[in-house]
């Protein structure tokens, strides 16, 4: 099984990055995202998830983690293909895919093309039980958020911790990224970025 794959990218498409690697084409499905990041000709690295059927071997690819782990808790959801998965990840941001499930917005998900409003309840449905770990998160954790002008902590750092726990992440790892961000003049959507952008730096 492929963690990553690293070499030049020959050929990007709709939906499709070729990696050469040592004179060997390895085409792996990805996401408009991921597509937006690579350039022809230049050295790049894929994080990949393999779907090994009895008739096929697809590789599908992603430029960061935050969007492989993303791709991975869809599949996660009955009735969301890897097809599907990566239909919603064209349409969406990990980040922008996470509030819309603690938001309840179906439209950013019908938004993906072949997602109807039937599959996107039973995405959102089945995220949220995600939801009430990351909201305890903080408070389980001993974390002390900061407070807002009504000297309660602040709801947004409860809804940042509750989409963080939809894309995957454990109580204690959003209980450690959130130590190292000033998130008192934060938005809950640049609070997930950040914790994103530090979770894949390698």
């Amino acid at each position: 099984m492929f963690y990553y794959l690293e070499g030049i990218v020959t050929i990007t498409g709709q939906n499709l990055a070729v990696i050469d690697i040592g004179g060997a084409g390895y085409a792996c499905m990805t996401t408009l995202g991921t597509l937006s990041r690579l350039e022809t000709g230049k050295k790049s690295r894929l994080y990949t998830y393999c779907n090994i059927k009895e008739d096929a071997f697809d590789i599908y690819g992603f430029f960061d983690l935050s969007e492989k782990r993303c791709f991975e808790h869809l599949l996660g959801v009955s009735g969301v293909g890897p097809k599907a998965a990566l239909s919603i990840l064209s349409a969406n941001t990990p980040e922008s895919l996470a509030l819309a499930v603690i938001s309840d917005d179906e439209a950013a998900l019908t938004a993906a093309p072949g997602i109807g409003k039937k599959l996107a309840a039973r995405i959102i449905l089945e995220l949220k039980d995600k939801v009430s770990k990351g909201a305890d998160a903080l408070r389980s954790s001993g974390y002390s958020a900061p407070r807002g002008d009504g000297g309660q902590p602040g709801q947004k750092q409860r809804d940042a911790a509750a989409a963080l726990a939809v894309l995957g992440y454990s109580q204690g790892e959003i209980s450690a990224a959130m130590r190292g961000i000033d998130i008192s003049s934060m938005s809950v959507e640049e609070i997930i970025r950040e914790v994103l952008k530090n979770s894949v730096k390698q």
